[in-house]
């Protein structure tokens, strides 16, 4: 049975973007449906039976029987079923910093993830940046930094290869292009190799593409 993921408008949702990245990662074949977010029929959409488990929120996995939301929780759904080595080091200290990092994404980083919305059709320059914000983007970078310095050594994503953390910390990477972060050379160096990635490429040229525009995401940052 094909799998079917169900995510939102792709310039705008970071958690669809992971959702969509763990699906590719798997290598299994799955039939995606985009879900305009916060338009007129959004009520009425959050109350059909697919989108009911997890109360209007995406993405979600559907796969026969078994319904996955999170973004979490379906890549570590899909590494169960393709096998955890595709998601994740082999090394086993490895390994569990690649965990940390992504749970901490997944439960932390609030003050930039609110001032900083994901929108991949806008660059900003000269925006201002909190100090809560820029204490968020410094955590992050410090994290990037001992990854790749520790384990990065056989390729250009935090663990070598392209594994569950560059997934968690994708939508990041977006956000440090749209808001005109400074980085450090290394760090310029992975949000390009992130960047440069086929399924990355896919994903911003479909949000090219969209008609949906959603104003609250539109409003111009403060300078």
């Amino acid at each position: 049975m094909t799998l079917k993921l169900i995510i939102g408008n792709k310039a705008y949702s970071s958690w669809s973007m992971r959702g969509w990245l763990a699906c590719k990662q798997s290598g299994l074949h799955f039939e995606e449906l985009t879900v305009p977010l916060y338009n007129d029929g959004w009520d009425e959409r959050k109350r059909e039976e697919d989108i009911a488990p997890s109360s209007g929120k995406v993405p979600i996995l559907w796969d026969g029987e078994a319904v996955i939301w999170d973004s979490l929780a379906i890549l570590e759904y899909l590494a169960d079923k393709v096998g955890r080595e595709r998601f994740w080091p082999k090394d086993e200290v490895a390994r569990g910093m690649a965990r940390s990092m992504a749970a901490e994404m997944h439960s932390g980083f609030l003050p930039l993830r609110r001032a900083c919305p994901m929108n991949l059709r806008k660059v900003y320059e000269g925006v201002t940046i909190s100090d809560e914000t820029r204490n968020d983007a410094l955590r992050i970078l410090g994290l990037w930094a001992e990854a790749r310095a520790r384990f990065g050594n056989e390729g250009p994503y935090l663990f070598g290869t392209y594994s569950a953390a560059d997934i968690m910390y994708a939508p990041i990477v977006t956000r440090f292009v749209t808001y005109g972060f400074t980085l450090p050379g290394f760090a310029e160096a992975y949000v390009d190799a992130v960047l440069a990635h086929p399924w990355m490429e896919e994903w911003y040229q479909a949000a090219q593409n969209e008609e949906w525009v959603i104003e609250k995401f539109e409003i111009e940052p403060s300078k």
